[in-house]
């Protein structure tokens, strides 16, 4: 069933579901994990950008001419947060293969929860195109709320967000600090539990895509 808070959506799609079961499984290897991943990436970027404006143009088909529909401004930005988020630009740029792309890595204190950045480098374009923002996993919502903090502070005007999983309090937390920001989850789950990890979630994603601990 599809969820909807003020500015938040879970798309009803069968495929997008089975998907993420798979890579729940706590015996999905890595190569599966980072291959299953890169599908959803894909189908959440579509979801996400279902809305983008568009109008017609006049084109000739092999047969006729037609009015056909057409962007009315560039593809945005695609922005991954490190390191899992790459997992799902690989995806993201198979549907938007032409979208410039940015990188925030941002490393989680796993005492205190809060992110700090050890890497940043987005596109120039930011402000002309907007970002959509891609991460697995939206727990206590920190890293999200400075990724898109510092996105909005490059230029973007318009910021999209979309993860795998998501809990109630990590939604609450970036709805708060970005009101203006849509958010794509594929699910929304039960919780946090006391480490600060999504229940029933589906493991460190980072670990579990590239094979780390």
């Amino acid at each position: 069933m599809s969820q909807t808070r003020a500015n938040f959506h879970t798309p009803r799609h069968a495929l997008l579901r089975a998907k993420i079961t798979r890579i729940r499984k706590q015996e999905t290897d890595s190569a599966t994990f980072r291959r299953v991943l890169a599908e959803i990436g894909a189908i959440l970027a579509s979801e996400a950008l279902r809305d983008l404006p568009e109008t017609t143009a006049t084109i000739e088909t092999p047969v006729s001419r037609m009015e056909a529909p057409v962007l009315t401004q560039p593809e945005p930005c695609l922005v991954a947060i490190l390191r899992a988020g790459l997992g799902l630009l690989d995806g993201a740029r198979m549907v938007l293969p032409d979208a410039p792309v940015g990188h925030l890595g941002l490393v989680r204190d796993e005492q205190t929860l809060v992110p700090s950045e050890y890497v940043v480098r987005l596109p120039k374009d930011l402000a002309r195109r907007g970002a959509l923002v891609l991460d697995p996993m939206l727990a206590t919502g920190g890293s999200a709320i400075q990724a898109i903090h510092r996105v909005k502070q490059a230029g973007a005007r318009v910021v999209r967000f979309a993860c795998v999983v998501a809990a109630p309090e990590g939604v609450d937390a970036l709805q708060k600090a970005h009101p203006d920001v849509a958010i794509l989850a594929g699910a929304l789950d039960e919780r946090l539990n006391e480490h600060g990890y999504i229940v029933p979630g589906l493991g460190d994603a980072g670990d579990r895509c590239f094979g780390t601990e």
